[in-house]
């Protein structure tokens, strides 16, 4: 059974930083991209917010509210994502996701997504 599995979140004053890991295992055969969101109280609907994408190539992805602040990265060897935040802010305090939306079992057919549990992000001003 695949399971993604975050870890790093925790609470630090505004100006710190964070680093998230997002660890996939089970029966792994490819990963395609993987990617954080996050998921704020007071977001409308409730919804989650992309934060940061990467593709299977290294092709990176940011909101436009952390482009400069963030640093996604991936280590293939380990089905591993990673997720460094920098110079966060008090609206920067959320659950955080891991997803891929393309994951592939070994000898499955079909590429499947995948959500970790979230880790909790708490940025005091």
């Amino acid at each position: 059974q695949v399971q993604l599995v975050e870890s790093g979140g925790g609470l630090v004053q505004a100006g710190g930083s964070l680093t998230l890991s997002c660890a996939a295992s089970g029966s792994i055969f490819r990963i395609d991209a993987m990617g954080w969101y996050r998921q704020a109280p007071e977001a409308p609907g409730n919804q989650r917010e992309l934060v940061a994408r990467i593709s299977s190539y290294d092709s990176t992805h940011y909101a436009d509210s952390v482009k400069d602040r963030f640093t996604i990265s991936r280590d293939n060897a380990k089905n591993t994502t990673y997720l460094q935040m920098n110079s966060l802010k008090p609206e920067d305090t959320a659950v955080y996701y891991c997803n891929t939306d393309r994951l592939l079992v070994v000898g499955g057919r079909n590429y499947t997504a995948y959500w970790g549990q979230g880790t909790q992000v708490t940025v005091s001003s």
